[in-house]
């Protein structure tokens, strides 16, 4: 492993330029993009949603793009096979559909057609931090330990659609093949290592608005509000859900969540209201039988998201 630090940036570019990070302050702040309004949020850190679901997304204005409508497999089922546990709906099941995905934050959300090495497709989550990069699970670009000839490693290509809503499409699509992670995914698919970034070939997020992500110490997290937003397989293709909750636990590299989620969510940005804004803390990763969990942002992952925004 590169310097034996598993937070080493890797990047399936051949000739990457990676950029020398001068001291950066602990957050990187949000944008809400150039269209509409924000869609407010409670007093205690939680999305103003709806509290009730639907089966069908409300009716849109007609549409140029057109999304595909296949059911797929979440993309953790790449690297991990059938999971023993789900990203898991704990209990009843209080995730609430967004049905105007064209508002922020729900358009800085998207739905990811993955393809992979050996040409197989599967959906996941990512989420914009800047006009052109989608901040996603490590797995979701680069797959390990399949067992299946010719899958593992760098995918092959990911089509990007932000505020999917069904088959309709509000902000169009865009294909990447540029993508990055690190050598503690890559090399030994460590999952407390397990994130990664999509970098665009147009300035999308520019549009769509974005996400800040910041650093917290331990005592901020466990009291904070944690709001999850993506793309889960259990629910109709293509439509976005959302569910909220305090945080459970955290370690070193990890937080913990009784937040519900699914298969398909691999990817999704954990995230908490600050000062009006809204701050990844965590990339939504992995299920578990009394909480799921995501990926912390510490300093070293802070920086590698940042260089990958540049």
């Amino acid at each position: 492993m590169p310097n034996g630090n598993p937070h080493t940036p890797v990047s399936n570019q051949p000739k990457e330029h990676t950029t020398v990070i001068p001291e950066q302050p602990v957050f990187e702040g949000p944008s809400e993009g150039v269209q509409g309004n924000p869609t407010p949020f409670t007093s205690d850190g939680l999305e103003q949603v709806p509290g009730h679901t639907r089966t069908e997304f409300d009716a849109a204005p007609p549409e140029t793009w057109v999304a595909p409508a296949a059911v797929l497999p979440d993309i953790g089922q790449a690297s991990f096979g059938p999971p023993e546990v789900l990203e898991t709906v704990h209990g009843p099941d209080d995730r609430v559909q967004i049905t105007d995905t064209t508002n922020y934050p729900w358009r800085a959300h998207a739905s990811l057609l993955i393809t992979a090495a050996d040409n197989s497709q599967w959906i996941g989550t990512g989420w914009f931090i800047g006009p052109h990069t989608l901040a996603t699970a490590g797995h979701v670009v680069h797959i390990k330990n399949s067992g299946v000839p010719g899958r593992d490693g760098w995918v092959k290509s990911i089509q990007v659609m932000p505020g999917r809503n069904g088959t309709t499409l509000p902000f169009g699509s865009v294909t990447s093949t540029n993508f990055r992670s690190v050598t503690g995914w890559t090399s030994t698919g460590d999952e407390n290592f397990d994130y990664g970034a999509i970098i665009i070939p147009t300035e999308l997020g520019a549009t769509t608005g974005w996400f800040g992500f910041g650093v917290w110490p331990d005592a901020d997290l466990l009291k904070t509000s944690a709001n999850i937003s993506g793309y889960p397989g259990d629910k109709p293709p293509g439509t976005q859900w959302y569910d909220g909750r305090g945080i459970s636990s955290v370690n070193p590299l990890k937080v913990f969540y009784d937040i519900d989620t699914f298969g398909g969510q691999s990817g999704s940005a954990v995230y908490r209201i600050h000062n009006g804004g809204r701050y990844g803390i965590a990339v939504h990763a992995y299920g578990g039988a009394v909480t799921n969990s995501g990926t912390r942002i510490t300093k070293a992952v802070y920086d590698n998201l940042l260089l990958w925004k540049q």
